[in-house]
C-alpha cells in the first residue's frame, strides 16, 4: 500500500472516530408539547421559570429541552383552537425529539369542546403516531392534566378533566404503550400553587419539572418473566389505569400483577393485601416509577396460617421470576393482619410496610370487644380461622400483630400508617396508636399520618406523595433533589426583595459583586438568614443583621451571598454556574439547609451540603477556607421535630470538617438556654430567623472563627 493511501486511511479513521464521538456527545432531545401551562403563562419570568426551562436546568447540557407549548390549544382536532394547526407543532416534529412530554387536555374540557370528546382518544393516538413517524424510537410520555379549581362550568371544568379526559388519556397510554404521569394527583391538594385556579405558579412549575426529571433519569432494568410456571392458569390482560394488568390463577388462587412501562433498576415491587383497586393512587404513582404491583388473594383468612402460607408460595413465584428478595407490603384495613403477620415471620424479606387504617387486633375489629362496633359475621369467620372456640381461647389469643410488636420492631424495616383520626370502625387508639407507641418503645421505625376529622374512609391520601416518597426511600429509589444543582423559582416581595424582583435578579446581583470584588476576605453564602446581613445588595430591602455586620465585619472586605428561600440545591447551582470564585475569598461561610426541612430527610440534606463542599473545592482556590455552619439552630423547643432533624443533620456533617480547609461549627449552645430552648431575645417566633441581637451573636462567632483561621 502506498504512503498516500495509508495517510488517507489513517486520516479517514480518525475523522470517523471524531464524527462518531461527536454523535455520542449529541444531547438527548426533549420536546415539551402542550398548552399555556407548558408555555408558562402566568409564570413569573417564564423564560427562566416555565417547567420546560426548569427541566433544562435540572438536566444540564447532556439534554436539549425545547418548549413547544401554545396557550389556549386543544388536543381535539375539532376543538376551537387545535394544537395541530400551530407552528409549534410543526417545529416539534421537525425537531425529531428523543422524548416527548405531551400535556394537552385542559382546554378540551371547555363547553364548546366537550361535544367532540368521543374523538379524544383517536386524536391523541394520531398525535402520538405523528411523533413516532419522525422517530420510531421516540419515548412518549403523556402528562395528565392538572386539576382546575374554577367555578365557571362552561369554561375549563374539573369534573370533565377528572371523569372524562383523564380516563381517556389513560386508555390511550394503555393502547399505545406510552408512559403516563399523573400530574393531577400532585396538585389536587395544593390549590395555592395554581393562583388563578388553572395555571401553576413558578413554584408549581418546579413541581412539574422535578417530576419530569425523575422520569427522564429513571434507571431501567430488563423486564422480568413472570408467567412461565406450569402452575399459572387462565391468563388475562386488562387495563389498570393505563398499565397492563395480568389476572391469573396460581395454585388455584386468584392473582394479579401490574407491570410498569419501564422497570426501575433493582426491580422494586409491592405486594398488596385486600381491596384491589380501591384508592389506587399510591399504586399508580409507583407504577410510574417502575414498580411492579402484585396481589394474591387471602380474603376471609384474616392473616391466619393459611394466608401466611399462601403469601409464602406467591413470594417464591415472584422472586424466582426475577423480582428482588425484599418486597414492600401494602395493607388496607383488614389487610393489616396479613401484612404484619407475614412480616413478623419473614423480616428479612420486607423492604417496608405501608398500612392504611389497618386492623391490628381482631378483638377490636371484627370482634367489637373495644370501642368499635365490629362485625358479627366477620368475627365468627375470624374465630374459625384461629380456632377460637371459647371465651378463654379468645382471652388467651396472641396471634394479632398488636401482640407481636416486639418482634415486628426488631425486623428493622420502616413502617408508615395512614389513618383517619376519627375512625370508629377500626379505632385508632386500639390499633395504630397502641402499635406505634410499642414499635417506638422497642426501637422500631414507624411514621403515622393521622387525618383529622376523617373516619375509616376515605383511605389513602388524595395526593399520595408522602406515601410514595416513604416507599421510594425504603427501596433506595428516591431522587435526592437536595444534591442536584437547580435554580430557584422563588418570586415574592415577602422575601425581603424589591417588588418585581425574583431569584434570578438576586443571583445576578451576587454574581456581579463577586466579579467586581477581586480580593474578598469573607464570602457569606446561604439563605434568608445570610441575606439578612445586608451589604451592597441593590434589590434587598430587609437587613436585620446590618448593625451586627457593621460591628463585626467592619475591617473586612465582605460579600453577602444569601438568597431568601434558598435550599442546598439552589446554592449548588449558584456556586457551580456563577462566578463566585472571581471574588477570590479567603474564607467562605456556608449556612444552609433549613429550607430543605419540609421536603428532605436529614440524610438527604447532609448529602446536599456535602455536594456543595465538593463543588466549592473545585471552584475556589486551594487557599480558600470554609466555615461550615450547615443549617443554623431551629426549633424553639428542643423536643420539636425540627430540632431532632437539626441534631441529626449535624451528627452527619460534623465529619466533613477537616481543620485544613473546612472548619465545622455547631453553634446551638450559643443560641439556646440551659434547657435547650432557643433564646427569645435572639430568635424570631418562627424558630428560624434571627433577631438583630441574634445576628450579633452569630457575627461574633464568625469573626472569632475568621481570625483563628487566618491567623
Amino acid at each position: 500500500m502506498g504512503k498516500n493511501k495509508l495517510v488517507i486511511l489513517v486520516l479517514g479513521f480518525f475523522l470517523f472516530v471524531e464524527a462518531s464521538w461527536a454523535m455520542l456527545q449529541e444531547p438527548i432531545k426533549i420536546a415539551t408539547v402542550g398548552n399555556s401551562i407548558t408555555y408558562g403563562s402566568k409564570v413569573a419570568n417564564r423564560e427562566k421559570n416555565s417547567y420546560p426551562a426548569q427541566l433544562q436546568e435540572l438536566l444540564g447540557d447532556s439534554y436539549e429541552v425545547r418548549n413547544f407549548g401554545v396557550s389556549g390549544r386543544t388536543l381535539l382536532k375539532k376543538g376551537d383552537r387545535p394544537y395541530w394547526e400551530t407552528e409549534a407543532y410543526s417545529n416539534a416534529l421537525e425537531f425529531k425529539p428523543d422524548i416527548v412530554f405531551i400535556k394537552l387536555g385542559t382546554n378540551d374540557s371547555k363547553l364548546q369542546n366537550r361535544v367532540y370528546l368521543e374523538e379524544y382518544e383517536s386524536d391523541y393516538t394520531d398525535l402520538i403516531a405523528s411523533f413516532k413517524a419522525v422517530n420510531d424510537k421516540v419515548r412518549i410520555v403523556i402528562l395528565l392534566p392538572l386539576p382546575a379549581f374554577t367555578s365557571d362550568t362552561t369554561n375549563i371544568w374539573n369534573p370533565i378533566i377528572k371523569n372524562k379526559i383523564i380516563p381517556k388519556a389513560r386508555s390511550v397510554a394503555y393502547k399505545t404503550k406510552s408512559e403516563v404521569l399523573d400530574l393531577y394527583q400532585l396538585f389536587i391538594d395544593q390549590p395555592q400553587l395554581l393562583p388563578d385556579m388553572v395555571h401553576p405558579s413558578s413554584l408549581g412549575a418546579t413541581v412539574i419539572a422535578k417530576r419530569l426529571y425523575e422520569t427522564v433519569m429513571l434507571q431501567e432494568s430488563k423486564p422480568i418473566t413472570i408467567f412461565e410456571s406450569d402452575d399459572i392458569k387462565n391468563n388475562e390482560t386488562v387495563n389498570f389505569h393505563g398499565y397492563p394488568q395480568t389476572n391469573f390463577e396460581y395454585k388455584g388462587i386468584p392473582s394479579k400483577v401490574v407491570q410498569p412501562k419501564k422497570v426501575a433498576a433493582g426491580r422494586p415491587w409491592v405486594l398488596r393485601a385486600r381491596f384491589w383497586g380501591h384508592e389506587p393512587q399510591t399504586d399508580i404513582a409507583l407504577l410510574e416509577r417502575g414498580f411492579h404491583i402484585a396481589y394474591y388473594d387471602v380474603a376471609n383468612l384474616f392473616g391466619g396460617p393459611e394466608a401466611v402460607k399462601r403469601w409464602d408460595d406467591f413470594y417464591e413465584l415472584m422472586t424466582q421470576a426475577g423480582l428482588p428478595k425484599k418486597v414492600v407490603l401494602e395493607g388496607m384495613s383488614r389487610g393489616g393482619l396479613i401484612v404484619y403477620n407475614w412480616a413478623e415471620k419473614n423480616p428479612e424479606k420486607v423492604a417496608a410496610v405501608y398500612a392504611d387504617a389497618p386492623v391490628l387486633d381482631g378483638k377490636s375489629w371484627p370482634g367489637g370487644l373495644g370501642k368499635g362496633k365490629g362485625s358479627a359475621s366477620d368475627w365468627e369467620a375470624f374465630k374459625k380461622v384461629y380456632y377460637l372456640k371459647s371465651d378463654k381461647d379468645i382471652s388467651n389469643f396472641k396471634g394479632n400483630p398488636i401482640h407481636k410488636i416486639k418482634t415486628i420492631a426488631k425486623g428493622g424495616y420502616p413502617m408508615m400508617h395512614v389513618c383517619g383520626a376519627s375512625d370508629e370502625v377500626v379505632p385508632v387508639a386500639e390499633n395504630t396508636k397502641l402499635f406505634e407507641e410499642g414499635i417506638k418503645a422497642h426501637g422500631g421505625v414507624i411514621e403515622a399520618i393521622y387525618k383529622e376529622g376523617i373516619g375509616h374512609h376515605p383511605h389513602s391520601l388524595e395526593n399520595p406523595s408522602p406515601i410514595v416518597d416513604f416507599i421510594l426511600r425504603a427501596t433506595n429509589q428516591k431522587v435526592n433533589f437536595a444534591a442536584i444543582p437547580s435554580p430557584s423559582a422563588e418570586y415574592r416581595s415577602a422575601a425581603g426583595w424589591i417588588e418585581g424582583k425574583d431569584w434570578w435578579a438576586q443571583a445576578k446581583d451576587i454574581d456581579s459583586l463577586c466579579q467586581a470584588t477581586k480580593e474578598t476576605d469573607l464570602l457569606l453564602i446561604g439563605n434568608s438568614i445570610t441575606q439578612g446581613w445586608g451589604g451592597n445588595r441593590p434589590n434587598v430591602t430587609y437587613a436585620p443583621g446590618k448593625e451586627a455586620a457593621a460591628l463585626y465585619f467592619k475591617d473586612l472586605n465582605w460579600i453577602g451571598a444569601g438568597i431568601s428561600g434558598d435550599r442546598t440545591q439552589h446554592v449548588l447551582y449558584r456556586i457551580k454556574n456563577g462566578n463566585y470564585e472571581a471574588a477570590n475569598p479567603k474564607v467562605v461561610v456556608l449556612a444552609i439547609g433549613v429550607n430543605n426541612f419540609g421536603e428532605n430527610t436529614a440524610e438527604e440534606i447532609a448529602g446536599g451540603i456535602q455536594k456543595i463542599l465538593m463543588i466549592a473545592k473545585e471552584k475556589f482556590a486551594p487557599s480558600t477556607k470554609v466555615i461550615l455552619l450547615g443549617p443554623l439552630p431551629t426549633g424553639l423547643n428542643p423536643k420539636t421535630d425540627r430540632r431532632v432533624k437539626y441534631n441529626k443533620i449535624h451528627s452527619l456533617i460534623k465529619n466533613l470538617g477537616n481543620q485544613k480547609t473546612i472548619y465545622y461549627y455547631n453553634v446551638i449552645d450559643e443560641f439556646s438556654d440551659n434547657n435547650g430552648f432557643l433564646r427569645a431575645d435572639l430568635y424570631a417566633k418562627d424558630g428560624i430567623h434571627l433577631l438583630p441581637e441574634g445576628y450579633k451573636v452569630l457575627g461574633r462567632i464568625i469573626s472569632e472563627s475568621f481570625n483563628s483561621i487566618i491567623d
